[in-house]
C-alpha cells in the first residue's frame, strides 16, 4: 500500500477501508432514491422507519464483501441480495414509474453513488489525487462494484465519461412526496441506539452539505449561509484531524464488518439471519 507521509490512502482498497466512508452513507442513499425508479422501489418495499440500523448494517456488510470478501463470501452475499431483490419490481402506472431491482442500469446508478460519494469525501478531507491515481481508483472501484446483474462494460468508459454520466443523472433526479417521506425516515430515524442520537444533527448537516444543491432542494432540506458555514467548518476540522488518526482506528469499521461477514458465512447465517441491503424488507 502506497501512502504519503500523512497516511493518505491512494489505492482504491485503501480509500474504501477508511472509516471516513461511513460519513457519506446518508448522501449516497438519498442520491439513490432520488432516481424515480429506485425511489419508488424503496418506497414500496422498504422499512426504514423500523429497521434503519439493520438496513445500514446490511449495506455495509455487502460493500465489505464486494471489496474485501473471499469468493465464497461474495457469492453468499450475492445470493442474499438477489433473493431480497426478487419481489422489488412493478409495472409503470400513471402515478409512478416502472422499476425492477434486477435492472442493471438502476444497479449502475446505485453503484455510481457509492463510488462518487467515496471519492468526493476523499478529496474534501485529503485533497485531490493525481489524474493517474484518480483513473486507477475509478478502474478498480468500477470493477469491484460490478456485481449482481451489473457488469463492468456498463460503466462509462473512463473517469471523464463517468463525470458526464454523473452530471446527466443528477440533472434528471426528481423526488415526489412518497420518496420525500422515505428521506425523512432516513434523516430523522425513530429507532436508533441512544448513544447515536446526539450525533444525528451533525449527520444531517453533513448529509445535506454533501448533496448537490438541486437534489437538496428536491428533498426539501433546509439550507442557508449559516448551515453552509457550519458544514464548511466541519469539513475543515475533519481534514485537519482525521488524516492524523492512527490507521488502526481509521480501519476499525472495516475490520468489524470483515469479522461479521466471516461469522455470518461460517455460521450459515447469510441465507437467513444476516442483515440485508438497505431498501429491502
Amino acid at each position: 500500500m502506497r501512502r504519503n507521509p500523512r497516511n493518505r490512502p491512494v489505492e482504491a482498497e485503501d480509500i474504501v477501508s477508511e472509516a471516513l466512508t461511513l460519513a457519506g452513507g446518508g448522501r449516497a442513499l438519498l442520491l439513490q432514491i432520488a432516481n424515480p425508479a429506485v425511489g419508488w422501489g424503496v418506497a414500496e418495499h422498504s422499512d426504514f422507519a423500523s429497521r434503519l440500523m439493520d438496513r445500514f448494517d446490511g449495506t455495509m456488510l455487502y460493500l465489505t464483501a464486494t471489496m474485501f470478501g473471499s469468493p465464497a463470501e461474495r457469492a453468499a452475499m450475492r445470493r442474499v441480495v438477489n433473493r431480497a431483490h426478487a419481489p422489488v419490481r412493478a409495472e409503470g402506472t400513471p402515478g409512478g414509474p416502472a422499476y425492477n431491482a434486477y435492472d442493471p442500469e438502476l444497479q449502475l446508478w446505485v453503484a455510481a453513488t457509492l463510488y462518487q460519494t467515496v471519492m468526493d469525501l476523499h478529496r474534501r478531507v485529503f485533497g485531490p489525487l493525481t489524474p493517474a491515481q484518480e483513473d486507477r481508483a475509478y478502474d478498480e472501484l468500477s470493477r469491484a462494484l460490478s456485481n449482481l446483474q451489473l457488469t463492468p462494460d456498463r460503466w462509462p468508459s473512463g473517469r471523464l465519461a463517468f463525470d458526464t454520466y454523473w452530471e446527466r443523472m443528477v440533472a434528471s433526479l426528481r423526488v415526489d412526496d412518497d420518496v420525500r417521506a422515505v428521506s425523512r425516515q432516513i434523516l430523522f430515524p425513530r429507532r436508533v441506539p441512544w448513544w447515536l442520537r446526539p450525533t444525528l444533527p451533525l449527520v444531517r448537516l453533513v448529509t445535506g452539505g454533501l448533496l448537490p444543491g438541486p437534489v437538496r432542494q428536491e428533498f426539501g432540506i433546509a439550507w442557508d449561509d449559516r448551515r453552509q458555514r457550519r458544514f464548511d467548518r466541519a469539513i475543515r476540522w475533519t481534514a485537519a484531524v482525521y488524516p492524523r488518526l492512527p490507521l488502526r482506528l481509521r480501519h476499525l469499521p472495516r475490520e468489524r464488518y470483515r469479522a461479521k461477514l466471516r461469522r455470518a458465512v461460517r455460521a450459515d447465517h447469510v441465507g437467513g439471519g444476516a442483515p440485508r441491503p438497505s431498501g429491502e424488507r
